[in-house]
């Protein structure tokens, strides 16, 4: 499928360079990617949208570990190979995510033995999320079984500002970067769980 809206493109204006930097980790070796490029058609929003994405990246109370499970299998789970690819090539490894859990963030479920029990808890509460945009007494149980108040409710915000990120990059049908992970072909989706409440 072709990318339905294209980037900001070079030459860029001063403004548009600063703000493709921005979101860009300092140091970082490769350019701006493409989904910051398609945000940066509308300017205002893309920078509201840069606040909070950093916010959860560099700011976050949540572990690099547990902020890269949490995006990996919202990203899978919504089908979004471009992020998921971005942040499997990125983050992986600084998030101790091993080569067999990988790809198993996309095409595991949280009782494979390859999880803690803090993970298993984080993956089961994103898969009642993405199924039913609720979490049932046990996964909510298991969450604060491991993580705090603030923790939690990042973990809800940031499993949502993925969710997000997924809508723009599938709804736009954004390229994959050429040095990113191609998201497992065979993704599980997850049963539907029971209603909370």
């Amino acid at each position: 499928m072709k990318q339905r809206i294209d980037g900001v493109a070079p030459p860029y204006t001063p403004e548009t360079d600063r703000a493709l930097h921005r979101w860009m980790p300092p140091g970082a070796d490769r350019g701006p990617l493409m989904l910051f490029k398609v945000l940066e058609r509308h300017p205002e929003l893309a920078s509201r949208m840069r606040a909070l994405g950093a916010g959860l990246l560099v700011h976050g109370r949540l572990s690099d570990a547990d902020r890269e499970l949490v995006i990996a299998r919202v990203c899978a789970r919504s089908g979004c190979g471009y992020e998921w690819g971005v942040h499997m090539a990125a983050y992986a490894e600084v998030a101790g995510l091993t080569p067999r859990q990988i790809p198993l963030t996309a095409t595991g479920t949280p009782d494979d033995p390859a999880w803690s029990p803090r993970q298993k808890a984080l993956l089961r509460a994103v898969d009642e999320l993405h199924a039913g945009s609720q979490l049932t007494d046990e996964a909510w149980s298991g969450l604060r079984e491991h993580l705090d108040e603030p923790e939690t409710v990042e973990f809800l915000v940031l499993a949502g500002w993925y969710r997000t990120i997924a809508y723009v990059a599938n709804g736009t049908a954004i390229d994959p970067e050429p040095w990113a992970l191609a998201l497992p072909e065979e993704w599980v989706s997850p049963p539907t769980p029971p209603r909370a409440g």
